[in-house]
């Protein structure tokens, strides 16, 4: 059921290394830049003329990512059904962006998928993890809708649900894409090991020092330091909620089990019970 959108396709034939073609190609696929636009690239001219400089270098990855992940992709939702039962009334983008998020599941109850192949890594093993890790926040959301979840209890702006969510991603991606190297799970590349060393044997002071930022810190400040690429300014290191998340999320699989975790989060005391998680040592 999947719906692969290429758009491309439509980049790499076309494409001039001017901004009229960037605009023009926006406006062939008006709703999938809306999103990319509106959440995850800043549109302005100043952006696109830094991105036809980048283009160049990065030709040959999206070639690549492009030609490689529809297959992972179809893999990736065998995988998803074989272990959980559920198929994906989706559309999938592969797209051309301004080097701003690599990947991303849109904004909706039962959610599309884009990928941002400029800023993917194209070695397949890379773009299987990037695959699982984008269809398990899509099959969060699918079989949370199946129990039945009552999605006005979902509190999508707090930082609690998106360490929550990033954890059931990782947990799911690890599922579906098993037995690869345990730091590509979080780097989706192939220089996440220094990271995941430090994140290990650090693990307390990361978890009180989010927990101090977490009382803090407005939700964007929040954001921006622990989720996003551009902050890691506490440790040097970015991302470190996603490491945040997979504990928490490990830690509900072995209260409750896989399936009452997954769920969780739309049950009566679920972000007391991740404030209470969040002050536990360790």
């Amino acid at each position: 059921m999947v719906k692969i959108v290429d758009t491309a396709g439509y980049f790499l034939k076309n494409y001039n290394g001017t901004t009229a073609f960037l605009r023009s190609y926006y406006k062939e696929y008006p709703e999938i830049f809306a999103e990319y636009f509106a959440y995850h690239c800043k549109d302005t001219e100043e952006r696109h003329l830094q991105s036809i400089r980048k283009y160049q270098g990065a030709m040959e990855g999206i070639e690549a990512s492009r030609w490689r992940l529809p297959a992972l992709i179809e893999e990736t939702a065998t995988a998803y059904e074989r272990l959980y039962g559920i198929t994906f009334p989706i559309d999938v983008n592969l797209l051309v962006g301004g080097f701003g998020s690599n990947a991303y599941t849109h904004r909706a109850f039962i959610p599309n998928i884009s990928f941002a192949l400029e800023k993917l890594s194209p070695e397949p093993d890379h773009l299987r993890v990037i695959a699982a890790h984008e269809f398990g926040h899509a099959a969060h959301h699918i079989i949370s809708d199946r129990a039945g979840t009552d999605w006005s209890r979902i509190n999508w702006t707090h930082p609690l649900t998106w360490i929550y969510q990033e954890g059931a991603a990782t947990h799911f991606s690890r599922k579906t894409a098993a037995g690869l190297d345990p730091a590509v799970y979080y780097s989706f590349n192939g220089d996440g090991s220094e990271w995941l060393d430090f994140a290990v044997k650090n693990t307390a002071e990361i978890k009180q020092a989010f927990a101090e930022d977490y009382r803090t810190l407005d939700s964007a400040e929040l954001f921006r330091e622990w989720f996003s690429i551009n902050g890691g300014k506490r440790f040097g290191f970015e991302r470190l909620a996603y490491f945040l998340g997979n504990n928490f999320f490990q830690s509900k699989v072995e209260q409750m089990s896989e399936l009452k975790a997954v769920l969780d989060w739309g049950e009566e005391g679920f972000l007391e019970s991740a404030e209470e998680w969040l002050e536990e040592e360790g």
